[in-house]
């Protein structure tokens, strides 16, 4: 596999990202442009309703993996603080919010020592500013 970075660490996964959605998306907009050349019919107001429904379904379902796959990360990642953070650093794994424990995922055991304290006193959130600090990238290739 290719070196994983902050540049090219993104998931993309084709068949959703460029199948599935789009198709929802032409979906939902051929179904407006129906239902407004139909003048509003009740047939054209209800399809308009199931394609919103349907592109809204799949984003939750989306949205909802990808909380599951936090939650993860959450367990993994107090696992593996207990294991590299210092004696004194102990007390503080259950401070982390699972925005900065997915962010500190891709920082090295050799730098999450220093990164965690800092990421804690200065009570930084941002996953993308938090990433941006690790020196040394450790991959996540299974990711959804």
């Amino acid at each position: 596999m290719a070196e994983q970075s902050f540049q090219n660490h993104a998931k993309w996964v084709p068949p959703f990202h460029f199948f599935v959605l789009p198709v929802l998306l032409i979906n939902l907009g051929f179904q407006i442009y129906w239902c407004v050349k139909t003048w509003f019919s009740v047939n054209g107001v209800l399809s308009v309703v199931v394609a919103a429904a349907l592109f809204v379904a799949i984003g939750t379902a989306r949205g909802m993996a990808l909380k599951v796959q936090d939650r993860v990360i959450r367990l993994e990642e107090r696992l593996r603080f207990e294991r590299v953070l210092p004696a004194d650093m102990h007390p503080r794994v259950g401070e982390f919010t699972i925005d900065q424990l997915v962010a500190l995922r891709f920082a090295s055991n050799a730098e999450l020592p220093e990164l965690a304290r800092k990421v804690l006193d200065e009570k930084l959130n941002d996953r993308k500013a938090i990433k941006r600090m690790i020196k040394t990238w450790r991959p996540d290739f299974a990711r959804a």
